[in-house]
């Protein structure tokens, strides 16, 4: 204290800190933001560049400048801006109201269900608004997550369970979509193009007209930030402080089903971008949901403009016509890693702890040859009715004649086209049926295929990399390339997946494996529509062989089948050791079984099996799921007597498939992959409601 009388010395001085962190990542990422906007503006065919636009906005430039500016740059930068700010907004309030660092508009199924709902209303010829399209993307939205509620409620809602209803969702939503299309024959670049992603705009007015929806939905959200903050606390502390958990959390996915709705009907189901956001403010330490919600939406909108300036760049030099990759297939290249880095992180609430597939050998071997027998009558009738069905239907009469040589020239001529692609079917979806036996051997999870860990997507980015960078090679370069990268896609999942002693996690994490599968599978696919767009691949052609097609299948295509056949019957020659593998860890290390090297052998077997079938016929998925499962339920767990009737269902569902799919819209033909689809997802739903 000063002397008495003197006055008091005054104060001294506070040195000034540091700005808050909140003000220092949003300044940085308004920057960034700016920037990126300003070079995507430049950006374009018509040879204007950001010189010319500045010279316009002097006063100095002339009308050609302004037509591009106003027809198509700056709607594709407004729709870029919108979109960003929809999913970066809508991936907040999804992982606030979930708890849960994988979970985005896109892997929950609400991208995938207001682009089926789009896509629905197109295919009925309905001629919709901007604001009418966008309340049928809504309604999408809303029955997807209605789906994912339902499915994941069974039990306990653990993370990993919540995504894999999220999962099944979007499969669904996304086979059903790609079948109304290949109802409509001009299935060429646009509805690739719209299915992955694309800014592309003509005008102000939808960019405009669903921005107004969006900011609506972004000024809603912030009314959701501290009943947020709580929530992130747990259900039973936020309700002990006054939150209404039963209303926040389905207000909080109504807000984020509007906006990611709104940027489907925009601009298509643009992947990753609700996830990658919020995942990376949190990195750089913004954790409340009030900060988070506008940086959020900031670093969103410079991620959809970047990848789709990314994507404007990535064109063949040699080309006459420039090779546009839709912004889409670019975010997709980046979310899958970040998907697998952050699945490999998070706690997906399942754990090793048991043998998912059990053995089982109860039933009696006359029961057995029945249901074997049952199966193969069951085959053999598929195999006739899909001789008689397609764009040239025949008769039984004719079809008896063919086989036996006396028939007219036409018919023959017909047998003689469809028998071999029959066949290839068949033995197609044997391979793939036991492919799926041994990738679910090994991970211990019924909902395990080889679609769902990655070994189709690298199967198809091998064969794909082999027909652009090598067009000439020979024909048994493709199989071998397939398979390489089947194989090693499925390295590269196991490798991620396993956890360490260090953090707990030792093992295989069955529902882990699939997650990281999940995004291995979209990388890879977003690695094969760079390389078909960059070197402009026949569009529709390539889609159907990605979409698994048996269209054109010679008696040359068994050929590719062979090896993969031969591993079939070695599996079920060593069944002891896959049965072993069922009953966990320490059981079958004390009956003698070298585990790491009998899961690396089956694990290698399957993804042989798997990735040879694609290159044979394409991506089909869903057969490596369903039969075996079906199979289970027939006969029992015995891997001696599970695969082989395995092998015949799924010979019987690939061979019906690619039958209806002759059929239904002769003479255009369905993929037999989509077929699978649509008739695997629900079984995929219901068998995730059942587990």
């Amino acid at each position: 204290w000063p002397p008495l009388g003197l006055p008091p010395a005054p104060p001294a001085p506070r040195r000034p800190g540091p700005p808050p962190r909140p003000l220092l990542v949003g300044g940085g990422l308004s920057l960034a933001l700016c920037l990126v906007g300003v070079v995507h503006l430049g950006l374009g065919v018509s040879g204007v560049g950001i010189g010319d636009i500045a010279d316009l906005i002097l006063g100095h430039g002339d009308a050609r400048t302004r037509d591009v500016l106003l027809g198509s740059r700056l709607p594709r930068t407004l729709t870029g801006l919108v979109v960003g700010v929809a999913l970066g907004v809508s991936g907040v309030l999804v992982q606030g109201a979930t708890r849960n660092p994988l979970a985005a508009p896109d892997t929950l199924g609400v991208n995938a269900g207001a682009y089926f709902a789009v896509v629905l209303v197109a295919f009925t010829g309905i001629s919709l608004g901007p604001v009418p399209a966008g309340g049928a993307a809504f309604l999408g939205g809303l029955v997807a997550v209605a789906v994912v509620y339902l499915l994941s409620s069974g039990g306990v809602m653990t993370p990993g369970r919540v995504l894999l209803a999220g999962a099944t969702v979007a499969l669904a939503g996304t086979a059903g979509a790609e079948f109304l299309q290949m109802l409509d024959v001009q299935a060429t670049r646009g509805l690739f193009f719209w299915g992955n992603g694309t800014l592309m705009q003509t005008s102000l007015e939808r960019p405009l007209t669903l921005g107004a929806v969006v900011v609506a939905g972004a000024l809603l959200a912030p009314f959701l930030a501290r009943p947020l903050d709580l929530l992130a606390l747990g259900d039973e502390t936020a309700e002990a402080m006054g939150v209404r958990v039963e209303r926040v959390r389905p207000a909080a996915f109504l807000v984020a089903v509007l906006l990611s709705a709104a940027a489907v009907s925009l601009a298509g189901p643009i992947g990753f971008v609700g996830l990658i956001a919020p995942v990376i403010v949190r990195q750089l330490g913004v954790r409340r949901h009030a900060t988070m919600i506008p940086l959020a939406a900031l670093l969103a909108s410079a991620l959809v403009l970047g990848a789709d300036a990314a994507a404007q760049l990535i064109v063949t030099p040699s080309a006459t016509q420039p090779a546009e990759i839709p912004v889409g297939v670019v975010t997709a290249l980046i979310g899958g890693p970040v998907f697998m880095a952050l699945a490999r992180r998070v706690s997906t609430g399942d754990a090793d702890t048991g043998a998912a597939v059990v053995v089982s050998d109860r039933r009696r071997a006359p029961a057995y040859a029945v249901a074997l027998g049952g199966g193969l009558v069951a085959l053999a009738v598929a195999v006739a009715v899909s001789l008689r069905v397609g764009d040239v239907e025949i008769t039984w009469s004719q079809l008896g004649a063919a086989l036996f040589g006396s028939a007219e020239q036409i018919t023959e001529a017909v047998v003689d086209y469809r028998l071999p692609r029959i066949l290839v079917a068949a033995l197609a979806g044997a391979c793939l049926a036991v492919a799926g036996a041994a990738v679910q051997a090994v991970v211990r999870n019924p909902l395990a295929e080889p679609g769902l860990v990655g070994v189709t997507g690298g199967a198809s980015l091998g064969a794909i990399a082999v027909i652009v960078a090598v067009p000439s090679a020979p024909l048994v370069a493709l199989p071998a390339a397939a398979g390489i990268g089947g194989v090693a896609m499925l390295a590269l999942v196991v490798l991620v997946a396993r956890g360490s002693a260090k953090d707990g996690r030792a093992g295989l994490d069955p529902t882990r494996v699939v997650l990281v599968g999940l995004g291995a599978a979209a990388t890879s696919m977003a690695l094969v529509n760079i390389m078909v767009v960059s070197v402009q691949m026949n569009i529709s052609s390539a889609l159907g062989w990605l979409a698994g097609s048996t269209y054109a299948r010679d008696f040359s295509a068994l050929g590719w089948l062979a090896l993969p056949a031969l591993v079939a019957v070695v599996l079920v020659v060593a069944a002891r050791p896959v049965n072993l593998l069922s009953l966990g860890d320490e059981l079958p290390r004390a009956l003698g079984l070298e585990l790491g090297r009998a899961r690396l052998l089956v694990l290698g077997a399957g993804a042989v099996l798997a990735a040879g079938t694609a290159a044979a016929v394409g991506a089909v998925g869903f057969v490596g799921l369903v039969a075996p499962h079906l199979a289970r339920r027939i006969v029992g767990n015995n891997t001696a007597r599970m695969v082989p009737m395995a092998a015949v269902l799924g010979a019987v569902l690939v061979v019906s498939s690619d039958a209806l799919g002759r059929w239904l819209l002769a003479p255009t033909e369905i993929p037999v992959g989509i077929v699978t689809a649509l008739v695997g997802a629900p079984y995929l739903v219901w068998l995730l409601r059942r587990l």
